[in-house]
């Protein structure tokens, strides 16, 4: 007898981006995207997880610039290079996940389509079939990002099904938004995703926060975590650095390769991919240890009473 709704606890394999965008390019990002699916396709990953606003940049000059004329430059080229839902980039990249037969969670600007201004900071969920499952938009814009993007209308959503169990997302700071773990909590995500920028700003390490954010999140939710993150590239430095300090800062952080992640449901660091030069970070992980921790600590369960919260909420 077989159940095809029934959940198996499999080994698979996990892939973590740990590289640089083609500044501010859709077409050489997407192509690059699709060269990584398909590469971690053949190295047999059956997830794959893109860094925040992968494509075709993330914003993250507001960590070095103030609002000003150069940086509003740099705002119009990202708007005029970023994604369209239904357009042929999506349509390549589902089409990537298909021929690579993997699963994958790509961060993208994301532009509304018939606007002239507006964008979120978006994961898209993708299947092994090339089927886009959903997208999940950043809830709140985070410090600069408010410059270029609108909260998130997807709602509390942030999960999707794959062939091997429920695989969650939050995109940045949100890896640490108490709300956002609970909304993927109820649909026991046995993987989440967590996307990153490049660097944040010179008094707040990216991968200490990555790193305390999410083992919190992997304890708490009982699952295995990815971690994605991007890199610096010479011309991001050419075009964000107005001063001798911030092209020193930002060469810094370009030669610290900061690197994606995985951890284990109990928190615990399985790889860290900073200093490595290659661009996938890669590990073998086996899905039945997400149940003993989840059989003593299920905060979407048995160990906790919503009801006594509720009234938190009530206005």
């Amino acid at each position: 007898m077989t159940n095809s709704s029934r959940q198996e606890f499999k080994k698979i394999r996990v892939a973590g981006v740990q590289a640089a965008p083609v500044f501010l390019d859709l077409n050489g990002t997407t192509e690059k995207a699709c060269e990584l699916i398909l590469e971690a396709g053949r190295k047999g990953a059956e997830l794959i997880a893109f860094p925040e606003a992968f494509i075709p940049t993330f914003p993250n000059w507001y960590e070095t610039l103030a609002e000003s004329p150069k940086a509003r430059e740099l705002d119009k080229r990202l708007f005029l290079e970023s994604v369209e839902m239904d357009g042929e980039h999506m349509k390549a990249i589902a089409e990537a996940c298909a021929k690579a037969n993997i699963n994958a969670v790509v961060g993208i600007n994301e532009r509304s389509p018939m606007t002239n201004g507006s964008m979120h900071n978006t994961q898209v969920h993708i299947t092994r079939d090339g089927i886009i499952a959903g997208k999940h938009q950043k809830y709140v814009p985070t410090t600069g990002e408010r410059q270029v993007h609108t909260p998130g209308k997807t709602g509390h959503y942030n999960t999707f099904r794959t062939n091997f169990g429920v695989v969650s997302g939050l995109i940045c700071g949100e890896n640490s938004n108490m709300l956002g773990m609970y909304a993927a909590a109820v649909n026991y995500p046995v993987v989440h995703v967590g996307s990153w920028p490049m660097y944040f700003h010179p008094y707040f390490h990216m991968q200490h926060a990555i790193l305390t954010a999410t083992a919190g999140l992997a304890y708490s939710l009982k699952c295995f975590v990815v971690n994605a993150v991007s890199r610096i590239t010479p011309e991001y430095i050419d075009a964000v650095a107005e001063t001798e300090e911030q092209r020193v800062f930002l060469e810094e952080q370009r030669a610290y390769l900061p690197g994606a992640s995985i951890l284990d449901p109990s928190g615990n660091l399985i790889i860290d991919g900073t200093g490595m030069e290659e661009e996938l970070l890669f590990a073998d992980i086996n899905l039945e240890d997400v149940i003993i921790p989840k059989l003593i600590i299920d905060t979407a369960g048995h160990y906790n009473r919503p009801e006594l919260f509720a009234p938190l909420f009530q206005k």
